[in-house]
């Protein structure tokens, strides 16, 4: 029996690497891909010492790029994906008053209008093949709360919300999707000052949150792969909020 092959976006750090790296414990052939070139290959490097992994330099703002990888997959290994793990994105400190139209359409070519690229290309054989499952990683920012000077950022990611549940009609009922709302985690995005919080930030933060500590991408992994599994074959169109009580205690 083959392999089931699970695609990860941006999977070369944070969120992305960890759920590649759980993917491919749980025997998944894992596609790493991320514009991170040397970080992704270096994850698939690293899932191979025990399991199934190739790196592919994926853009997801670019549609050729994206068809061209999803097409190639596919063909080299005879078969749909099974799993879509939609985690590429950039978050940058964008107040409104100096706010321009590049920086919200990059912001939303990536962060939203990415995730549906993906799932567009690689959907007409996953429905061929009547299997599948999608996961895009939002956030709580703009999902639950506001972010402030992240406008783009949050608007994107509530979008998300509206994505998974019209996508999880559309492509129901062999193909579930669901998402994934983070909420403060120990990534390389959340720990960079300038367009984050930094460390100093998270750590103030933490003894507000219910269970007092700043959440790591590997558990945030663990629900992806929850969601992927057959353990979870009765969700679809869900967002599940994961933030350690954050949003129920502000």
């Amino acid at each position: 029996m083959a392999k089931p092959i699970a695609l990860v976006t941006g999977a070369g750090i944070g969120i992305g690497a960890a759920t590649a790296a759980a993917l491919g414990k749980e025997g998944y052939r894992v596609i790493v891909t991320d514009v991170l070139e040397k970080e992704g290959r270096a994850i698939a490097r690293k899932i191979n010492r025990s399991g199934d992994a190739e790196f592919h330099y994926m853009d997801v703002a670019d549609t050729a790029n994206v068809n061209e990888v999803v097409a190639e997959v596919e063909k080299k290994y005879r078969k749909a994906l099974d799993v879509i793990i939609n985690n590429a994105g950039i978050a940058k400190h964008m107040p409104l008053r100096t706010l321009k139209d590049e920086d919200w359409d990059i912001t939303h070519e990536i962060d939203l209008k990415g995730m549906m690229r993906v799932v567009r290309a690689a959907a007409p054989k996953m429905r061929k093949a009547k299997t599948g499952n999608v996961v895009c990683l939002s956030s709580i920012a703009g999902h639950v709360v506001g972010w402030g000077d992240h406008i783009p950022y949050s608007a994107a990611k509530a979008g998300i919300a509206g994505l998974v549940r019209a996508m999880a009609v559309e492509l129901s009922p062999h193909i579930r999707v669901n998402g994934i709302a983070p909420g403060l985690i120990w990534t390389a995005q959340a720990l960079d000052p300038v367009h984050s919080m930094g460390a100093k930030g998270l750590k103030a933060v933490a003894p507000s949150i219910p269970l007092k500590r700043i959440g790591t991408a590997e558990e945030i992994a663990d629900v992806a792969l929850f969601l992927v599994s057959e353990k979870a074959r009765y969700v679809t169109g869900q967002i599940i909020t994961v933030d350690g009580g954050f949003t129920i205690a502000i």
